[in-house]
């Protein structure tokens, strides 16, 4: 039985890994196309790092919970509008039954009850600083879905942050008090009356939480990860994640009201035991919809993501560092806007992360700079001309070493030593009197299509 999983499992990888055979038929290129969507989704769920990160995410949110709470209730009654956070904090437990009512209740009476005056300087610092953290959290749970490392600058860490909390809790309450108010309203319920449109009304109010909550994962999409996420990604992303999520809910309340097994184990903490594995679940279906999110995006990471982690060789690194030069200095002779990490992946048909880590290293050696466009672009900070290419090339190969204790080895060895200085001469002569612009054609040679990548 294990021989045929693993030729089926080998199977399945080819069959998915094969490129798409010319005069296929539409239909099974799409569904080929979709397969390998859904393969690449799943093996990323398989592979764990998403079940650590939403792990790691219930602990924070169960320290971060009442606080952030506080400081929405804080806002919202400020605009009059803290008497909607009941059924949305209801909403978001009700695959819990009634245990989510009991836990609905107890936390509206600690937030009702906290008189953030009395905490003074100090404990208002310590309520913000904790719910800033969750946010943090979050952020990086999503740069690491989408392969970024580079984390927000502080001022501007500070100043999105300060509008979620601000403006995000008074948007979201606003928009669910308004949707049940319009519902309400007299108009509806003379349109009620007439057959047609009154059952396309329920309908429609039946879906009206699949909307909102995709919504609000759209939104999260869009303005969590520190990268440029367009629209149709994030909605995409969304969607799935909607879906899943009102799905899984309505799954889950079944499980909790035809179990007794965990009041017979756990007593009065099964309510907290529920608690605990149904925020796992909703932070496991929130990450799972970045990942679409971010597949559909960059598609040419699908057929990377069927292979082992992608590592670039030493080699590899100094020729995609030398085409990265060249195609900044190509962008910014060619009067085309500076490249952005997103163009350099998508010209090399390389993860983002590789791509990253290169300029990075260039960047400590001042032969680049980003520019203050969101997202950055990259100049050359130096006449190519007065760059040799034996400097860019040593440079690259020496970017690890600043973060190596060479101190406390020892990689002495005369007869080692003496072949690496051969090799030193050898690339000195090899490369006597190259410049970076030698690789950067001239703007009268360069084809209109290399000038387009960039716009």
């Amino acid at each position: 039985m294990a021989t045929l999983w693993q030729k089926t499992k080998v199977r399945l990888k080819q069959a998915l890994r094969s490129p798409e055979r010319r005069g296929e038929d539409r239909w099974r290129a799409f569904l080929r196309q979709k397969a390998k969507f859904v393969y690449a989704v799943s093996r990323e769920f398989f592979k764990g790092d998403l079940t650590l990160q939403a792990t790691s995410l219930v602990y924070t949110t169960l320290l971060s919970l009442a606080p952030l709470l506080a400081v929405s209730f804080s806002v919202l009654k400020a605009f009059g509008i803290h008497n909607e956070i009941e059924p949305v904090l209801h909403h978001f437990l009700l695959p819990l039954g009634p245990r989510g009512e009991e836990i609905t209740t107890k936390i509206i009476q600690y937030v009702e009850n906290l008189k953030v005056g009395v905490l003074g300087s100090v404990g208002v610092g310590l309520l913000f600083y904790t719910v800033i953290s969750l946010i943090q959290k979050v952020e990086g749970a999503f740069n690491h879905v989408w392969r970024i490392k580079a984390e927000r600058p502080f001022a501007r860490r500070f100043s999105d942050y300060l509008s979620v909390l601000l403006i995000g809790p008074v948007l979201v309450f606003s928009a669910v008090g308004a949707t049940a108010s319009v519902m309400q309203t007299s108009f509806i319920q003379t349109l009620l009356d007439f057959e047609l449109l009154g059952k396309t009304l329920v309908v429609m109010s039946k879906l009206l939480p699949y909307l909102l909550v995709i919504a609000g994962f759209t939104f999260i999409y869009l303005f969590l990860p520190n990268t440029k996420v367009r629209l149709g990604s994030a909605l995409v992303g969304g969607a799935v994640a909607g879906i899943l999520w009102e799905t899984i809910g309505i799954l889950f309340a079944f499980f909790v009201t035809t179990s007794t097994k965990y009041d017979a184990i756990y007593s009065s903490f099964a309510i907290v035991i529920l608690f605990m594995i149904w925020l796992y679940i909703s932070w496991l279906v929130l990450l799972v919809g970045a990942q679409v999110a971010y597949y559909h995006q960059n598609p040419r990471m699908i057929g990377l993501a069927q292979q082992d982690p992608l590592l670039l060789s030493n080699r590899l690194k100094e020729r995609v560092g030398l085409l990265i030069l060249a195609r900044v200095g190509e962008a910014f002779h060619q009067g085309c806007p500076p490249p952005t990490l997103e163009n350099l992946a998508k010209h090399f048909s390389l993860p983002s992360y590789l791509i990253e880590d290169i300029i990075e290293s260039l960047k400590r050696a001042r032969l680049v700079t980003a520019t203050g466009a969101e997202p950055p672009g990259y100049l050359l900070s130096k006449d190519p001309a007065t760059v040799t290419v034996r400097k860019v090339l040593a440079i690259i190969r020496q970017a690890e070493e600043q973060k190596f204790p060479l101190e406390s080895i020892s990689l002495k060895s005369p007869a080692v030593d003496g072949i690496m200085e051969k090799i030193e001469q050898a690339l000195d002569q090899a490369m006597k009197g190259a410049t970076l612009k030698d690789l950067i054609g001239d703007k009268r040679e360069a084809s209109t299509e290399s000038s387009a990548d960039f716009i």
